[in-house]
């Protein structure tokens, strides 16, 4: 177990890149927030007497802020900031700072931390489940989950639990609370005859691979999309996991799983290699799972889940998370025999006593069905259960309509309605969207095939003229793209030219059309 330092002694953690850094408060700003400053060096050691010597130099930690009648909001803000924060990842510290910063300093944050009650907190926790809600109120109602109320107390209690090792308040008043009762996730596992039809479904859709890879892995979801062919040994038929991406604000970020457990190895089964093998045949990312629509970039989560219940609809599977394949997994292992400590290495748990606690259900039945067949070979007989029946008819997958860029899209409002729409860039970075409509399949084809050859046309009439634009009437950024064209007019890679111009892909292919338009005409106009 390792030691933890003294209070105002700051914080030393190892990096990724293997150096130590430490950490401490130094001051406050004039709202009271935290100011830190931190030293690195190549060892513990090392660190330790730099940050020593650092908070020499500053003359300590504690602030003159930090008193036992400061109001609770600014409490909980120096316990996260400090004692929390640094040691999180980006989105757990999400998760805090909506609890935080949402409801609990603006309901509690101007009492007093000596002043604070047992009662204060219950009647916070009250207002929560009836009316905490901030967002989609009109599909959820007004009033918080249980959950929620209880990741709510949990990060009350701990503050509140430092604020009594700090000697700021002789008690914690949030020991004793009562709370909604903890209920777990109802699990969802897909039954043998749905894990026939919904992979019959995901080969059709083309997401074949990815998801026979999660049911016979039990796979992350975050893990999943991780995976490079680096990872994938076909020779020897094993998957490396070491790394897992998650979405913070909307953008990407590839970091290493959440323990050292969820580091390891696996094997694969030989006819899983086998469809990999096909599969790396028309690979042209190092990615496993690529992203449609970005250049060298994963599939998103967020993606592989909307893939994932598109399938269970037309497979007509019922709707189950993304996470709830990983249970798909263990179950099967499971009930074929595997044993929990394998099964728990397999799954990247800390410990097989956490497999246990998720799994008490299916490891209850094996016991049962262990006692019958004990049963059975003293001489007993044992009633068993009819068989159940088979699938009178095959299951046939549903085929999907695609369309070729360009060509617009078609859907069936109803029996006798069908819209075509088009959806062009124009060459100022907007997309203009214009809609046609006809009683049969056949006619709608016609009326948007009419529909984006005029489109196409306006849209290079509106090239035409743009350009025209003198290169002093471009913004900073489309000045940027402009002059790297300029100098490489043979280059027509985005991401080549975000690089070149030092901006970020989608704004290259925002002005792309336009800025090319004028390297263009320039050209003619020097070669005239």
């Amino acid at each position: 177990m390792a030691r933890k330092r003294k209070q105002g002694t700051g914080t030393v953690r190892q990096r990724k890149d293997g150096r130590w850094e430490g950490r401490a408060v130094v001051g406050y700003d004039d709202k009271g927030l935290p100011l830190t400053k931190n030293v690195l060096a190549k060892t513990k050691h090392e660190c330790q007497e730099k940050l020593t010597k650092l908070l020499e130099e500053v003359g300590g930690t504690r602030p003159e802020k930090i008193r036992a009648d400061m109001p609770f909001g600014e409490w909980m803000d120096f316990w996260y900031q400090n004692y929390i924060k640094p040691s999180l990842r980006p989105t757990t510290q999400s998760t805090y700072e909506s609890s935080i910063y949402l409801h609990i300093i603006p309901q509690l944050g101007k009492i007093p931390l000596c002043q604070l009650t047992q009662k204060d907190l219950q009647q916070f926790y009250a207002y929560l489940k009836k009316e905490g809600r901030l967002v989609r109120t009109e599909l959820y109602g007004t009033g918080l989950s249980d959950r929620m109320v209880r990741m709510c107390h949990a990060k009350c209690r701990a503050a509140l639990e430092q604020a009594v090792q700090e000697n700021l308040i002789r008690t914690n008043p949030a020991t004793g609370c009562k709370l909604p009762p903890k209920r777990g996730r109802e699990m969802q596992v897909l039954s043998p005859k749905e894990l026939r039809r919904f992979l019959l479904q995901a080969k059709a859709d083309g997401s074949f691979e990815l998801f026979l890879l999660d049911l016979c892995t039990g796979l992350r979801r975050g893990e999943l999309m991780a995976l490079q062919w680096s990872d994938l040994d076909l020779d020897a038929g094993t998957l490396s996991v070491n790394k897992q991406v998650y979405a913070v604000n909307g953008k990407m970020q590839l970091n290493v799983p959440k323990t050292r457990a969820s580091v390891r190895k696996l094997v694969l089964p030989p006819a899983v290699v086998e469809v990999f093998r096909e599969y790396q045949k028309t690979a042209d990312s190092r990615w496993l799972f690529p992203s449609p629509v970005k250049e060298d970039a994963p599939l998103t989560p967020g993606e592989a889940a909307r893939r994932l219940h598109g399938i269970l609809e037309r497979a007509g599977c019922k709707q189950v998370r993304f996470h709830d394949l990983r249970h798909t997994f263990a179950t099967m292992a499971l009930e074929n025999g595997m044993d929990i400590k394998t099964l728990s290495a397999m799954l990247g748990h800390v410990s097989a006593a956490t497999t246990l606690d998720i799994y008490t259900h299916i490891t209850g039945e094996m016991q049962s069905e262990a006692a019958a067949k004990i049963d059975r070979g003293l001489g007993n007989e044992v009633q068993e259960n009819d068989p159940e029946p088979s699938e009178q008819e095959p299951f046939r997958p549903v085929a999907r309509r695609t369309r070729k860029p360009g060509t617009g899209c078609i859907n069936e409002l109803n029996d006798h309605l069908f819209e075509g729409r088009y959806t062009p860039t124009w060459p100022d970075g907007t997309k203009h969207s214009k809609c046609v409509y006809a009683h049969t399949r056949e006619e709608c084809e016609e009326k948007l095939k009419a529909l984006i050859q005029q489109m196409n046309a306006e849209r290079q009439a509106a090239q035409d003229r743009m350009r025209g634009i003198a290169p002093e009437k471009l913004t900073n950024t489309q000045k940027k793209i402009w002059m790297y064209m300029r100098l490489y007019p043979e280059e027509t890679n985005y991401s080549t030219i975000a690089k070149g111009a030092n901006v970020t892909r989608h704004t290259v292919a925002k002005w792309y059309e336009m800025v090319r338009g004028m390297v263009e005409t320039q050209e003619q106009t020097v070669s005239a």
